[in-house]
């Protein structure tokens, strides 16, 4: 839900992607892996068109 609405509002993938490895450092490596596949599911649904 918030990759999208980030998405919707402009910000970058690149962005999106810098600030999941921001939250590396604050929340884990394996949560931020966890938040990583999760943005990349959403980037294939949007350029898939859903």
């Amino acid at each position: 839900m918030h990759v999208r609405a980030a998405a919707n509002n402009n910000v970058t993938r690149e962005e999106i992607q810098e600030v999941l490895l921001q939250a590396a450092i604050y929340c884990g490596v394996p949560a931020a892996n966890a938040a990583f596949h999760i943005a990349q599911e959403v980037f294939a649904e949007m350029d898939a068109g859903r």
